[in-house]
């Protein structure tokens, strides 16, 4: 199965692969494992790959490459964020949305992922102190060069994404969206369903909350969630007791709660396409079975009740990160 993502967007699989946690944030990960993974999701059919040059600090990029040694370009399409700014430690310096970053940062990538062109770029975030005007001049202009495909956004707002679009097509909001992230249901995506805009939404299984073998001794040293709010005290209590609707209707329907997840996020929307964030290829065969759910009306109102807006417990990010989230403003 396929859509076409945006009005003017490339033809990608119903799903995504969000590859960040094979490289960065999530702990150690095995690499012959990933690389496993990322041949499962071609050879399933996913086309849509998703990454970021800050991912591992081009590690994620070079894994990609090693992954797909063989494969025609053609079968697949490489999404990349740039901007994010981070020391040799892993800290993180803002984003760099200026003209001549944006061009010399799509260059390494092009080096690392060793292809002539990216389907599509995007700011990892808005910078602040560069008019998104300037940033999405600076693709269009790789566009033209024919190094770039799509121009997409991430974490933007409404504002942020019409001043965009005034500038050439944007193909796609990259945004997360999950039963207990659905900020962007109260005014994003109805400015993007009015621009034909399409959503990639990453975080659909809320970062392992959703699987069902969570376990607090799973958060190593280098996992991010160790700093997250909806990760820490009892704001993970309340999380994982928010679940048990979810449950019911996981037992009921003898699917997983990673299934049912991803099946509420396809039933959102055709121009929604939810990344699945796996990096083994076990989690990614299970989330794949999501294809083959039908929720029913009455299924997806309750789960809409059982998760309104605000239901979980926690911000998203730790404060430092969500005064980055342009998208935050609506």
């Amino acid at each position: 199965m396929q859509k076409t993502i945006g009005r003017n967007g490339p033809s990608t699989s119903v799903v995504g692969l969000g590859c960040m946690g094979m490289s960065d944030f999530y702990g150690p990960a095995d690499r012959s494992e990933s690389i496993a993974t990322v041949k499962l999701a071609i050879e399933s059919g996913i086309n849509l790959l998703d990454t970021g040059d800050f991912y591992g600090m081009g590690h994620n990029e070079l894994l990609l490459q090693e992954s797909l040694k063989g494969i025609a370009r053609s079968k697949y399409l490489l999404s990349v964020k740039f901007g994010a700014q981070r020391d040799p430690s892993g800290a993180w310096h803002g984003f760099d949305g200026r003209p001549a970053a944006v061009k010399t940062a799509l260059a390494y990538s092009l080096k690392r992922l060793n292809t002539d062109y990216i389907d599509i770029y995007r700011p990892a975030r808005l910078d602040p102190n560069v008019p998104i005007e300037e940033t999405v001049g600076a693709i269009a202009d790789m566009v033209k060069a024919g190094y770039v495909k799509h121009i997409g956004l991430s974490e933007v707002g409404s504002d942020t994404i019409r001043r965009a679009s005034a500038i050439h097509s944007i193909c796609d909001l990259q945004i997360e969206y999950s039963l207990i992230s659905r900020g962007m249901e109260q005014s994003l995506l109805k400015t993007c369903r009015e621009l034909g805009v399409g959503i990639t939404a990453y975080g659909v299984l809320s970062r392992g909350l959703f699987d069902p073998k969570w376990a607090t001794d799973r958060i190593t040293k280098g996992d991010f969630r160790s700093h997250s709010p909806r990760f820490t005290g009892e704001n993970l209590e309340k999380n994982l007791a928010a679940l048990e609707p979810l449950r019911k209707m996981a037992q009921a329907k003898s699917a997983s709660i990673a299934q049912i997840a991803i099946a509420w996020v396809l039933a959102k929307g055709h121009d929604i396409v939810p990344l699945i964030g796996s990096r083994r290829v076990a989690t990614l065969k299970d989330s794949l079975k999501a294809l083959d759910i039908l929720l029913t009306s009455e299924e997806l109102l309750s789960l809409d009740a059982a998760f309104p807006l605000g239901v979980a417990a926690g911000t998203r990010y730790a404060e430092p990160m969500m005064s980055h989230l342009d998208s935050e403003r609506g």
